[in-house]
């Protein structure tokens, strides 16, 4: 009995230190790579395997990392959008084959007659040929668009409609427009604003989902940096909330877990509102980009991936689920920069390599 409790005592005392020398490596590549705060998570589809929230909320400040700080998103809202967009499809409130234009046939005579055909399928998965715009485009400007948070939102996309779409054939459109359209029909065929569809599902997974900027309402939240390590002062962006359903969401890392986590059970099969053939047709159905999720095999292990990476301006987030091995790596950092992004590619591929990705 004693040499069983005093190996069981050798292995906690082995792992404690393992762990400890992880977070060493991983905290010295943040500190290397300039990223005033870093999060992480690696979760199967019932457990947390390793968590952590290193570093600061802001650049040369004495407010260190909490684990329950919040983190914009960028893009991997659209992991978000999506799944709010099946759940709707599973309950009957709108079909993939849905056009636009059949929820809202009133900006049809004045929208470019490209544009008509375009479905939900299409706007979720990137195959509606329309152009790519984002906050730095400088038109349309503030002025032009009026109204609420939802109103806005249609304003814009009655504008986007009226633009010319792209005449070159390609595989797929990378167009946050697309995700502005998609979010638009979901208000329409659930009769709620997104904001609310979103807060919805947070309350059915128990996550605290929220908009904008997280030093916004709070400053003792994490404040995001530009490329030059400058914080970003707290503000409303309107072009943003223009781009909600396609990046503005922000989110605790525990609490993202919980919906990565959702996904590996629905992959498995698991879930009691999505089928297990449904799940990974949403993740790997269509080649590179299916219904928001990028998929592809990494060439070191031939193991297959569906992820999604998010870089709102000052924030950089990745996401990487590899249901073979039943694992999802999480990365989240309150900077946006060439160099960033390098400390956390690194950081992925020693978590893949850690826990057999």
């Amino acid at each position: 009995m004693k040499k069983l409790c005093f190996a069981l005592v050798l292995s906690l005392l082995f792992n404690i230190s393992h762990g400890q020398k992880n977070i060493s490596f991983i905290d010295s590549i943040r500190i290397k790579h300039h990223i005033p705060e870093l999060a992480y998570a690696v979760v199967s589809a019932d457990s947390i395997l390793e968590i952590q929230a290193l570093g600061y909320q802001r650049i040369d400040s004495k407010y260190k990392a909490k684990i329950s700080d919040k983190f914009r998103l960028g893009s991997i809202t659209k992991t978000i959008t999506s799944y709010i967009a099946a759940v709707l499809v599973k309950d009957g409130k709108i079909k993939w084959d849905t056009k636009f234009f059949d929820l809202y046939p009133a900006l049809k005579n004045e929208s470019n007659s490209a544009t008509y055909n375009f479905t939900l399928q299409d706007f979720i998965t990137f195959r509606a040929n329309i152009n790519t715009w984002s906050y730095g485009n400088e038109t349309p400007t503030q002025e032009e668009i009026k109204g609420n948070n939802q109103q806005q939102r249609y304003e814009f996309i009655s504008w986007f409609l009226k633009q010319k779409p792209v005449t070159e054939k390609q595989p797929i459109y990378w167009s946050n427009p697309s995700y502005v359209a998609a979010g638009l029909m979901l208000e329409k065929a659930s009769g709620k604003n997104y904001e609310t569809l979103v807060k919805e599902l947070g309350k059915n997974l128990n996550i605290d989902f929220d908009f904008g900027q997280p030093n916004f309402k709070n400053q003792n939240e994490p404040w995001g940096h530009d490329e030059d390590l400058k914080p970003e002062k707290p503000a409303s962006n309107y072009k943003l909330n223009w781009l909600s359903s396609a990046g503005n969401i922000n989110v605790s890392l525990p609490d993202y877990c919980k919906f990565i986590q959702m996904q590996l059970q629905g992959l498995e099969g698991k879930s009691k509102l999505i089928t297990k053939e449904e799940f990974n047709y949403m993740h790997f159905g269509l080649p590179e980009f299916s219904f928001g999720w990028n998929s592809e095999i990494k060439e070191s292990n031939q193991l297959l991936y569906s992820f999604h990476n998010g870089n709102p301006g000052t924030f950089l987030t990745k996401v990487y689920i590899c249901k073979s091995i039943n694992k999802a790596f999480i990365l989240f950092a309150n900077v946006q920069s060439e160099e960033a992004d390098k400390g956390l590619i690194l950081i992925l591929e020693n978590l893949q390599n850690k826990y057999g990705g």
